[in-house]
């Protein structure tokens, strides 16, 4: 680790009363969400329309980049509609997939030892995040959650920010937010 990497990453932890934490690729590992939306998505796909996943991976990559840095990306209920597909039993039928990064469990319960605000925030949709809640256990560290969906905005958006401070009722000086 070259030292300026390692003078970034020591935090003084109390600096900050609230921690938030986004969930795929920062808490959970995002194999799940590769296999899903890259492989199982096409495969299903392609058995539905009479393709090959040649066909159905092109016409289904090409619609998420479409889609890319809007809310509807992360949608399950706009894919579910736009490729007739029930995603959210797919998820639910794969969930044993779903996995903590190495380290993730340690790094939660030393911040909740520390009594700090630990909020998840991610972009998942509500059905995506419960289910992954339950498979993963994230609330045994996590009270709250929020998922962009409940502002209608994505986190890449600036106003997303805006609403989840007044949400939270945080301050800024004083909070950390760590993503992938």
């Amino acid at each position: 680790m070259d030292a300026e990497y390692q003078a970034k990453a020591e935090l003084d932890w109390q600096d900050f009363d609230t921690i938030l934490l986004d969930m795929d690729g920062t808490v959970l590992d995002l194999a799940f969400d590769n296999f899903f939306w890259r492989q199982l998505v096409p495969r299903v796909y392609a058995e539905q329309q009479g393709i090959s996943r040649k066909e159905a991976s092109d016409v289904i990559f090409s619609l998420y980049e479409a889609r890319k840095g809007t809310l509807e990306w992360y949608c399950v209920d706009f894919w579910s509609e736009n490729l007739g597909l029930d995603l959210p039993a797919m998820k639910f039928e794969n969930r044993e997939r779903i996995t903590m990064l190495p380290g993730a469990a340690a790094i939660l319960d030393a911040v909740v030892s520390q009594n700090k605000r630990l909020v998840l925030v991610t972009n998942a949709h509500p059905v995506a995040l419960d289910i992954k809640r339950t498979q993963t256990g994230l609330q045994k560290w996590f009270r709250e959650f929020v998922s962009s969906h409940q502002f209608g905005l994505p986190k890449e958006h600036e106003d997303f920010w805006h609403a989840l401070e007044e949400h939270l009722g945080f301050e800024r000086t004083s909070t950390l937010f760590v993503d992938d």
